[in-house]
């Protein structure tokens, strides 16, 4: 005879294996029925099913992509819809049953950690830009490229949206002067550690030591913060808003006059360079391959081994006159996996930058699970709360706002640092609001959510459309563009598309915003709180109840 417990036990199983049965995906139903039965009966009859599916949806890619769109009757009007709509609607059923399997494999993934999800959302941004580089026809070394270049953009935004997150994710402090406390690290750095013999087009620095110089600047901007937080922080949420974006603007402005362009300071010239800009001290993870910052600098050791290797490696995987079985002749076919010495260097980069997103990110969750962390937490829900307990919230607040800027000056650091060079047109308040879209698409008061909003932010909406552009510009030959919008309209109300495609195309760079504005209101309307934020936190860094449940012996024998 079974226990209650064991009934108890059998009766979950029975009910969870009935909800895993009737979960279902959405959409179509007889075909999708059709394969799921294939697809559970496993084997070989399984496998055949989802590659033939694969098979045609190839096919009738390379068919769309070989097909001139020009060619269409009406030069590409409403024909042209009714085709791409067939066409994409014969792609989804050849490609969408065999991504079943893969669609419930992701849920069940993505239910597991946050890490999970991360790894989720990293994978499927490389496996985008994957396809992009063999859409282009682009060599292995041009996809590494583009690779790097939008790892890059994710580890810096990630950067900045994990101190971004220590102040509103955290401490519930509304800054919109990122860019500032940003252009402070930057400046006081380059100013510290550039030469003291400048070029032409720059001023002299100090000549101080690199990590002085970062050090330097990491203090200024912790400062700087100080100083738009003893003022700033008797206002409400809003007008503290108001006034760190002014204070961002006057940092910028201020970079920018001719006043500070050169000045003598104990009989050292220097300054900010104006609107000119600022030459920065050199990267120096470049000499780890060269002997020198210059374009002609010669490789030094570790770049001797590693660019032969990678520049000429290529491995023949069928060599030229194979056959099988000596009867049937194979063609020669050689995997180039070459990668030229600029790309190596700019992984190098992408490296250490991925470093400091784990240092960020480690650094910050000690912070959020230290008693101070809890106290900002607390801040966050209900200062007057706090206040009652006794707490000096504003005192925590102007010290989590130091911190908070000390990390955008280093990030800030790190992002500009890699190109020798910037200007105070680097630091315009779109980069600020830039930095709040990741954090509201990965979630305040998520670390993890923070380095999410960052990749999706760089892959989806800053690196993607760039690369969709010239997916679509190279495949469709779309004529001559429309250099205004009336003038793009005009033919698309006549019924002609292509003009106004061809227009869109050419302004992708603005359609960001049109795109990061459709973004946030879906977010909005389905998940105000981000993919991963406002987590329900407890007040102690370690559980507090017992193993069963908060029930002891006594209870359970006064229960029975």
């Amino acid at each position: 005879m079974s226990s209650p417990t064991e009934s108890v036990d059998a009766g979950e199983r029975t009910a969870d294996a009935s909800e895993e049965d009737s979960r279902t995906i959405p959409g179509w139903t007889p075909y999708r029925e059709w394969f799921r039965d294939r697809w559970r009966e496993g084997g070989a009859t399984a496998w055949a099913t989802a590659i033939g599916h694969l098979l045609v949806g190839g096919v009738l890619f390379a068919l769309v992509a070989g097909f001139d769109l020009g060619t269409l009757p009406i030069g590409g009007s409403l024909i042209w819809f009714v085709y791409l709509s067939i066409t994409v609607g014969v792609l989804y059923v050849a490609t969408a049953p065999p991504s079943e399997p893969y669609v419930a494999w992701l849920e069940d993934r993505w239910m597991e950690s946050d890490v999970d999800k991360l790894l989720i959302i990293l994978g499927h941004v490389v496996v985008v830009f994957f396809v992009f580089a063999v859409a282009l026809g682009l060599p292995f070394n041009g996809l590494m490229g583009a690779l790097s270049s939008v790892l890059f953009f994710t580890a810096v935004y990630a950067m900045m949206v994990l101190a971004l997150n220590l102040h509103w994710g955290y401490a519930g402090v509304f800054n919109i002067g990122i860019a500032g406390f940003m252009a402070v690290g930057v400046y006081v750095m380059a100013i510290l550690s550039s030469p003291t013999e400048a070029g032409a087009t720059s001023v002299p620095g100090l000549g101080l030591p690199l990590p002085i110089g970062i050090l330097g600047g990491v203090l200024a901007a912790a400062l700087v913060g100080l100083v738009a937080a003893l003022p700033a922080l008797r206002l409400r949420a809003d007008y503290f808003a108001i006034v760190t974006v002014a204070f961002s603007e006057i940092i910028r402005l201020t970079l920018n006059s001719r006043t500070l362009q050169e000045f003598t300071v104990a009989g050292v010239t220097t300054g900010t360079g104006g609107a000119t800009g600022i030459t920065m001290p050199g990267n120096p993870v470049r000499l780890l391959f060269y002997d020198g910052f210059g374009a002609g600098a010669e490789p030094a050791l570790l770049g001797s081994v590693l660019f032969p290797l990678f520049r000429d490696l290529r491995i023949e995987l069928i060599p030229p006159g194979s056959s099988w079985l000596g009867v049937v002749p194979l063609p020669a076919f050689t995997l180039d996996l070459a990668v030229e010495p600029p790309v190596i260097s700019n992984w190098a980069y992408v490296l250490v930058l991925t470093g400091f997103v784990a240092l960020f990110y480690v650094l910050l969750v000690r912070t959020g699970n230290s008693p101070f962390g809890r106290v900002l937490k607390a801040i966050r829900e209900d200062e007057t709360v706090a206040k009652s307990l006794g707490k000096n919230t504003n005192r925590f607040k102007i010290v989590a706002f130091m911190f908070g800027c000390g990390l955008m000056g280093l990030g800030g650091i790190l992002w500009q640092g890699s190109q020798g060079f910037t200007n105070p047109g680097a630091f315009r308040p779109i980069i600020t609001f830039y930095i709040w879209v990741a954090l509201i698409i990965g979630g305040a008061g998520s670390n993890t959510g923070s380095v999410l909003g960052g990749a999706l932010f760089a892959g989806a909406l800053w690196e993607g459309p760039v690369y969709v552009r010239r997916v679509v510009t190279n495949f469709v030959d779309f004529g001559d563009t429309p250099s205004t919008f009336p003038a793009a309209v005009g033919p698309f109300i006549e019924g002609e598309v292509l003009p106004f495609l061809a227009f869109m195309l050419g302004n992708v760079s603005a359609l960001r915003f049109i795109l990061v504005g459709v973004i946030l209101v879906v977010l909005m309307q389905r998940r105000p709180e981000g993919l991963l934020g406002h987590r329900k936190e407890e007040a102690a860094a370690i559980p507090l109840t017992r193993p069963d449940g908060g029930h002891d012996a006594a209870d359970d024998g006064g229960a029975q």
